[in-house]
């Protein structure tokens, strides 16, 4: 008597045990991040999962649209079709960037390769896109070039930024039982407020709001204004969330 092989799991079935399993996402995430792209790197996630991918394979997926956007920027000038291929890419990469750690708990896959993979490729993305913007304005003659001021800041604050948000992670581990909040308004310190309040707040630091904005590379003056307020936003996120890091990490470090 020959044994029947399970049947494939159906897409809508694996989403339903995605939308159950999967860990809550943090109140003071941003916006976009919260409630738009968790729930399109959910359907993505689905979608590996029936077509066999693992969770490193989602990962390269995510890097090949990101790069290929940043490839795009570099390569063609500025332009309402080169900012909607661009935008649309990161979103779709940052989609994949959700699904494979959606994929990973899903399967049990989770593994320090694959966590460092993921942070890898964050990493190469968070200098990289600043540059290749950069790049693009400077090879085009787009803007006049004090201008380029604002993504070479960019690629300082955003290196600075992962470096500082990872470092302070593994700190907290090290020394605390008690999770670290490394996104959105509970990182800087910034007053209590609703979940969906807080969201809104941090919108100007959310990842995917930085992505929607080269919709407007058509209209450079306006891309430009819009993405120097995030960065000068991010900039100061980035001080506040610093000082509250140090003081969270030196009251550890009295307590022991």
């Amino acid at each position: 008597m020959t044994r029947t092989a399970p049947a494939a799991e159906s897409f809508s079935a694996v989403l339903a045990r995605l939308t159950s399993a999967q860990k809550p996402a943090a109140r003071s995430a941003p916006a976009y991040s919260r409630f738009v792209n968790r729930r399109f790197g959910r359907y993505l996630a689905a979608w590996a999962y029936t077509a066999r991918l693992t969770p490193n394979a989602v990962t390269g997926i995510s890097a090949l649209f990101t790069f290929a956007s940043l490839a795009l920027l570099i390569v063609f000038p500025p332009s309402l079709g080169l900012g909607i291929a661009v935008a649309a890419g990161l979103l779709v990469g940052y989609a994949f960037d959700s699904a494979d750690g959606q994929l990973a708990r899903l399967t049990g896959a989770s593994s320090p390769a694959g966590e460092w993979l993921d942070h890898f490729v964050d990493s190469i993305k968070a200098s990289a896109l600043p540059l290749a913007l950069l790049i693009g304005f400077y090879r085009f003659e787009v803007v006049p070039v004090v201008w380029l001021l604002v993504p070479l800041v960019g690629t300082v604050v955003s290196a600075v930024l992962f470096f500082a948000m990872i470092l302070t992670e593994q700190l907290r581990r090290a020394h605390s039982s008690t999770p670290l909040a490394t996104t959105g308004a509970a990182a800087s310190g910034m007053p209590g407020s609703g979940g969906w309040v807080r969201s809104l707040l941090v919108a100007p630091m959310d990842y995917g709001v930085l992505c929607l904005s080269f919709l407007l590379l058509g209209w450079v003056p306006a891309f430009l204004v819009v993405y120097t307020v995030i960065i000068a936003a991010t900039t100061v996120f980035l001080v506040l969330a610093a000082v509250k890091w140090f003081r969270e990490l030196s009251a550890t470090e009295r307590r022991s």
